[in-house]
């Protein structure tokens, strides 16, 4: 409340001294007529001095004398008879004034009244700061943040997959040490949108995998318990999302959830730095940076970011191509993806490529479900990269998330 009446106090202040301006110089202002007598004067006195240099003759002062003589008498008749008033009438010089207080102290308090917060109590920095430790220390637990969420609609699967899936489950429940099941249970768990079911099978793979494991098994470990929930970062997700990147510090997909969790518990300044980074590092087509670049400009708002840095997008298909990629049918667009697959296994196999280009496509091979051809081509990529540590582990996640870890 304080502020609404500074700043009220302010606009009439500046109300005021407008409106002493306006009125102060109908009283100041002097008339023409005034300015014109001033002139001739020295004209006339000019005249005397060029016929005492001898500039002009005689006559020629005198026809000069009289003309301004003349002038002079028509500004003094001016004058006297008050026809040159000093500015616009008074009733003007007030009504202006009144229209000027009026528009700037009520759109002062009309602009507060939708943009401020008149009724909430000062919010230091220091004391936001606190507030936010405070709900990230307290926010609910994973286990709590489900029983509160409203009971999940999964989807209606296909009867001979949802078979195959149970029988899955059965094999898994029978072997309990087999990290290659959980694997595969994990995977088609999310699928079926069975998070809660997806995250405790990645848990068991986490730990049946001993100490060599992936930024991605964390990765997707903290995805799924946070889809579970609806977009909520619980406590559980934070500290897979950090295992995570304390194994890959550019790990995209969970430097994406982590900024999430910042907004969520009041630090939209960190989530913002968190995901600028994150951009900087994305490669194509990365789904999470399309996810980050269609919020980035709110968060930038709400971090108090008015000069954001202009972080380019990653080159990829046109409008054009999505609208025509809509309007196939299932078996079209799959063999639409089947064709790109083959043409980047083409040019992998005959140009090479990045380490991430041959995970792109052990990945995309899986979700094709042509598991062998995957195997072939993650101990090919193996034999290319043979010696680089951070390709091989980028390999050994890709072949994790495509089911085919060994």
């Amino acid at each position: 409340m304080s502020f609404l009446v500074v700043t009220i106090l302010t606009a009439l202040l500046i109300a005021l001294f407008l409106g002493f301006s306006l009125l102060r110089s109908r009283k100041t202002r002097e008339p023409a007529a005034a300015y014109d007598l001033r002139v001739y004067r020295e004209q006339l006195a000019g005249v005397d001095k060029d016929l005492a240099r001898g500039v002009i003759g005689e006559a020629d002062a005198d026809r000069v004398r009289t003309e301004i003589s003349r002038r002079i008498l028509a500004a003094d008749a001016q004058m006297q008879a008050g026809v040159d008033r000093a500015g616009p009438p008074r009733w003007a010089s007030v009504t202006a004034f009144a229209v000027i207080a009026l528009v700037v102290v009520g759109g002062a308090i009309w602009m507060y009244r939708q943009m401020g917060a008149a009724g909430l109590p000062d919010q230091p920095l220091s004391l936001r700061l606190e507030q936010a430790e405070t709900l990230r220390a307290e926010r609910p637990s994973q286990a709590e943040a489900e029983a509160a969420a409203p009971p999940a609609q999964l989807p209606q699967l296909d009867e001979s997959y949802a078979n195959l899936l149970n029988q899955l489950r059965e094999t898994v429940a029978a072997r309990p040490d087999d990290l290659q099941g959980h694997i595969l249970l994990a995977q088609h768990e999310a699928n079926a949108g069975n998070f809660p079911a997806a995250y405790a099978a990645q848990q068991r793979v986490i730990e049946l995998s001993g100490d060599d494991i992936p930024a991605d098994a964390f990765s997707h470990l903290a995805e799924m318990m946070i889809l579970s929930v609806g977009g909520y970062v619980s406590p559980e997700a934070e500290e897979a999302l950090r295992q995570a990147l304390k194994r890959d510090p550019r790990h995209g997909p969970a430097q994406y959830y982590l900024g999430q969790m910042m907004v969520q518990i009041g630090r939209p300044d960190v989530g913002y730095r968190v995901w600028v980074d994150a951009l900087r590092d994305a490669p194509v087509g990365a789904p999470w940076a399309d996810a980050i670049r269609a919020q980035l400009d709110e968060l930038a708002f709400r971090a108090g970011v008015f000069n954001a840095p202009e972080i380019p997008a990653a080159p990829g298909p046109s409008q054009g191509d999505v609208d025509a990629a809509a309007e196939l049918t299932p078996e079209e667009r799959q063999e639409m993806i089947k064709g790109m697959v083959n043409q980047l296994s083409e040019r992998l196999a005959s140009e090479g490529g990045s380490p991430e280009e041959w995970a792109r496509l052990i990945a995309a091979l899986g979700v094709l479900g042509e598991g062998q051809r995957a195997i072939d081509i993650k101990n090919e990529a193996m034999e290319v990269f043979a010696g680089n540590a951070d390709a091989i582990e980028l390999i050994d996640a890709a072949a994790l998330q495509a089911g085919i870890a060994q």
